[in-house]
């Protein structure tokens, strides 16, 4: 009797307490009932903390995000992607271009050349309109003396080992160039007066002397960048924002912009952004409000570089370092080793941003508040809190108990989202893109035609719509969708069987007995890979294989270990084809993936496309500063790469965010707006306005 008591009640408890929850635990309408201070709180959520909070030496993702909140860059992007001014602003773009007076050259009337003569007739020649489209654009001429300096450069020795080497190098006189513009054709122009083959037969080597004659070889490969005979020179001058300063009150200026600098390209610091620096010859601090920025070369995605946050000079520098070290009685041995990755700085960092660091609570959370003296206008939220927690599920229980304030579903889960009318949801297509990548060593895929083939038998609608629950978008070439660089005019390839077995029985191909396509007594085989742990990236796999089987290829499938995977397949071109995927900035250099000089092993372009066209274009785009002339670059080589089919590009995914219907955009003059997000969809470009209300608006 006891025990059917038990077995009665104790079930009708349990729905008792459940219930009791479901009515306890707070929601977005009644958070604010025992809190009213939740309004004013945003939080997020992350699988992972972050590492290191130091725009110089962070390289994950949940670090940029803080990092971003709380310092701030000279310049940033605006809603369509154009560099905008942040603590600059106001810049310009101009040029120093140095041509040398080789004494080895002659002009084409063969007169040999002088410093004052080759400035006399190409002063003449820009005046009469026989060089053109220059006289709008050289501002001053100056000849530059002959001198003589020394440098030291890093040589590759036994071993492929770094060998330092002094280098002393005798200049003849220059002609320097004052531009209005950065010319990467400027030199070319200059034809008609110096001839098409000046400098050809400039002997560098003639001009440096090395005091070890064995390091002479070495020094070889050095010789067009010491003493170049054409020399390009972009200069970028930025006018900083006056009155703005750090959170601990310091003002900001040119000093903090050029120490920045100095503290990326410091060996010591190991700064993963030194290679986006590089291409800096010298950064100068005019005055405390300029800041001028000297190129070494023709190189027009560096500007991008000053998106990145700018450091306080007086916290980092050597004498702070020092008087840490001393605070914190480090050994001797310990002093020698320290530097900025060793600071304190790295988890109290010091911005001009939007929100001040106020803690850290490892794998916790990171709790930031508004800085109510920032330039632009303080956020409207008070505190920012970014929690660590790791498990998606969790993650989507607490968004919808009000814990947290946004949250990223899952395909399967946008529809619910959008159907729901407690929520705000937005989707936008984002900065990457997959693809099945043919090796084109393979002399099975080295006819276009045949990779063409293969993409037209892959059902891309079919992916879209059931691997990813219709969360994507078709992708034609290797811009992000989102972006002006894109030619929105490439068709994506159709869906077509029976044409692409027209194809591929144009080129010999013919079905055997068994259904497969051979030519010259080959099966039209091959092996299809990619790394374990990716379910989307397997149910790719198995459609493309089962498609490709219908007009008789036989395809077999491998998964491996990412380790593995990118070790002794991806990094050495040793496979057939590979389904994987990009994720793209902004900026339209598309170098290290596509130029055939970066399909070597350990490189990008493990593909191994080769295209002296696309070659050329790539070179012209990341040289070129002019904008509207960068995007006609970037369809043609789009069109080029469309056709080509090295890659059958498969889709760009939707990225989702769900936020409540009470938070809302303040707008300038008090009232409320519904967030819209920009034209390449990113709904927090406008964050600092977002604000909580009591109750859910009516738009």
């Amino acid at each position: 009797m006891k025990l059917k008591r038990f077995l009665i009640i104790a079930p009708l408890c349990l729905i008792a307490v459940l219930l009791q929850s479901y009515f306890w635990v707070p929601t977005y309408e009644s958070q604010t009932t025992g809190n009213p201070d939740r309004v004013w709180k945003f939080i997020v959520a992350s699988i992972g903390d972050a590492k290191i909070l130091n725009p110089i030496l962070n390289a994950d993702t949940s670090s940029s995000e803080i990092v971003g909140l709380v310092f701030e860059g000279l310049l940033d992007l605006d809603e369509d992607l154009n560099l905008r001014g942040r603590l600059a602003t106001g810049w310009s773009i101009t040029e120093e271009a140095y041509l040398l007076a080789d004494p080895a050259s002659r002009f084409p009337d063969g007169i040999p050349v002088t410093a004052a003569l080759l400035k006399s007739r190409i002063e003449s020649a820009i005046a009469s309109g026989r060089i053109r489209d220059v006289k709008d654009r050289v501002r001053e001429i100056r000849v530059l003396p002959a001198s003589a300096r020394r440098e030291s450069i890093s040589g590759v020795g036994k071993e492929n080992k770094p060998v330092p080497i002094d280098v002393s190098i005798r200049s003849p006189a220059r002609l320097q160039f004052i531009l209005s513009a950065v010319d990467q054709d400027f030199f070319k122009r200059l034809a008609p007066v110096i001839g098409i083959e000046y400098g050809a037969k400039f002997n560098a080597e003639r001009w440096t002397d090395v005091p070890d004659a064995a390091q002479r070889a070495l020094v070889r490969p050095h010789l067009a960048e010491l003493l170049p005979v054409f020399e390009h020179n972009p200069v970028i001058v930025f006018q900083l924002r006056k009155g703005t300063r750090f959170h601990d009150g310091h003002e900001f200026d040119a000093g903090d912009v050029k120490f920045t600098y100095e503290a990326i390209m410091n060996p010591k610091n190991l700064s993963p952004r030194t290679p986006d620096f590089e291409p800096i010859k010298r950064v100068e601090a005019v005055n405390r409000d300029t800041i001028r920025v000297v190129y070494k070369r023709l190189f027009s995605p560096a500007i991008n570089a000053w998106t990145m946050g700018i450091l306080p000079e007086h916290l980092l520098n050597a004498a702070a370092l020092t008087r840490e070290m001393d605070r914190r009685g480090l050994s001797e041995a310990a002093r020698a080793r320290f530097g900025m990755r060793d600071s304190e700085f790295n988890r109290r960092p010091v911005g001009v941003g939007p929100f001040k660091f106020v803690e850290w609570q490892s794998d916790e959370l990171i709790h930031l508040t508004r800085n109510d003296g920032y330039w632009e206008r303080p956020p409207q939220f008070r505190d920012y809190y970014y929690r660590i927690i790791p498990d998606p599920l969790t993650q989507e229980v607490e968004f919808r108990t009000g814990a947290i304030d946004t949250y990223a579903p899952q395909p399967h889960q946008v529809a619910r989202y959008r159907e729901n009318d407690k929520y705000q949801a937005y989707s936008s297509l984002g900065f990457s893109y997959s693809y099945i990548g043919y090796n084109n060593r393979n002399e099975l895929f080295a006819d276009r035609r045949v990779r063409t083939a293969l993409g037209m038998a892959i059902n891309v609608d079919e992916i879209i719509k059931y691997v990813l629950y219709g969360e994507g978008a078709n992708i034609t070439g290797p811009f992000p969708k989102n972006t002006e660089w894109y030619d929105q005019s490439v068709k994506p390839l159709p869906y077509d069987p029976e044409g692409a077995l027209a194809i591929l029985r144009q080129l010999g191909w013919k079905k055997n007995s068994d259904g497969w396509l051979v030519k010259d007594g080959r099966i039209f085989e091959f092996n299809l890979i990619t790394n374990n742990g990716n379910p989307v990236r397997k149910a790719i796999m198995t459609i493309a294989q089962n498609n490709w089987r219908k007009i008789g290829i036989k395809c077999n499938t491998q998964l491996f270990e990412w380790a593995v995977f990118l070790q002794d397949f991806i990094n050495v071109g040793k496979f057939d084809a590979v389904i994987l995927g990009w994720s793209m900035g902004v900026d339209p250099d598309l170098f290290q993936i596509w130029h055939s000089s970066q399909s070597g092993p350990q490189q990008l372009n493990f593909v191994a496309y080769k295209s002296d066209a696309a070659d050329a274009l790539i070179v012209r785009i990341r040289r070129e500063y002019d904008r509207a002339e960068q995007r006609r670059l970037t369809h043609r080589l789009h069109q080029l790469i469309a056709r080509d089919q090295p890659y059958t590009f498969l889709y760009v995914g939707l990225g989702t965010r769900v936020l409540d219907k009470k938070i809302a955009m303040v707008q300038d003059d008090g009232t409320f707006a519904k967030i819209q997000p920009t034209k390449t969809g990113n709904i927090f470009f406008h964050f600092n306005r977002w604000r909580k209300l009591e109750y859910t608006p009516t738009f």
